[in-house]
C-alpha cells in the first residue's frame, strides 16, 4: 500500500500541486480507515496544511470524500471497460483475467483507492452513499454482462447461476485487492500472473469434482 510522507509539505505549492496531495493523502485515509473514522483534521495534518485551508478547497468532510471518490469510481469502470471490450465472442473465458490485471493496473500506487468505492461506514442515505452505490452498481452492471457471457460459453444459462456468480466475483475482487494491499512487494504484472495460475488451478480442481461427480 502507498504510504505519502506524514507532512508532504505545501509551501510555496501552487494550488493544483496542493489539492492533488490532499486528494491523494485523503483518499489513503478514506480508503485505509473507513470514512467513519477518517477526519479532516487528519488529513490536513499529513498533508501539512491547517484544517480551515483544507475545507476552504474542499468544503465539508463528504465533500472532500466525493472529490476522492469520482476519480477513484471513473478510473475503475474505465478500467473494466476497457479490459471487456478487448474480446470477442468466443474469448469470454479470458475476460475475468484481462479484468482483474487492468484493477491492479489502475490501483497501483492507490491500492486503498479500491475501499474508498466499498466503504461500509458511509451514513446511510447521504450523498456519499449514494454516489458510492451508483458507482457499485455500475461495476455490477459490467460484471453481470461479464458473468452471463462466461457462464453462456460454458453452457450454462440459469439467469440466478449468473447473479450468484456476480456476487462472487465482488467479493473475489475485494479479497483479492485486500490481499495485494498487504503485500506491497506485488506488483501489478505478478498480480496478474497470480491469478492466473489461482484460475488455471480452480478450473483443474472443478474439473476433477465434475468428473468425480459423473463417475
Amino acid at each position: 500500500m502507498t504510504t505519502l510522507p506524514s507532512k508532504a509539505g505545501t509551501k510555496g505549492v501552487p494550488r493544483a500541486a496542493r489539492e492533488r496531495q490532499i486528494l491523494a493523502v485523503a483518499t489513503e485515509e478514506f480508503g485505509r480507515n473507513g470514512y467513519e473514522a477518517t477526519t479532516v483534521a487528519a488529513v490536513a495534518a499529513r498533508v501539512g496544511v491547517t484544517k480551515p485551508l483544507l475545507h476552504h478547497y474542499f468544503g465539508s468532510k463528504e465533500e472532500l470524500y466525493l472529490a476522492c471518490l469520482d476519480p477513484v469510481g471513473d478510473g475503475l469502470l474505465d478500467a473494466i471497460r476497457d479490459a471487456m471490450a478487448g474480446h470477442d465472442a468466443t474469448d469470454a473465458a479470458s475476460t475475468p483475467l484481462r479484468v482483474m490485471g487492468a484493477l491492479f493496473a489502475a490501483l497501483d500506487g492507490r491500492r486503498e483507492a479500491w475501499f474508498v468505492l466499498y466503504d461500509g461506514t458511509l451514513p446511510p442515505g447521504s450523498a456519499a452513499a449514494r454516489r458510492a452505490a451508483y458507482y457499485r452498481g455500475a461495476v455490477d452492471d459490467l460484471a453481470a454482462i461479464g458473468t452471463a457471457e462466461l457462464l453462456q460459453g460454458a453452457g450454462a444459462g440459469d439467469p440466478l447461476d449468473a447473479d450468484a456468480l456476480k456476487y462472487a466475483w465482488r467479493g473475489l475482487c475485494t479479497a483479492l485487492v485486500r490481499w495485494w494491499a498487504n503485500h506491497p512487494e506485488q506488483s501489478p504484472e505478478a498480480m496478474t500472473r497470480r491469478c492466473a495460475r489461482l484460475f488455471a488451478a480452480s478450473r483443474a480442481i472443478l474439473a476433477v469434482d465434475d468428473e468425480n461427480a459423473q463417475a
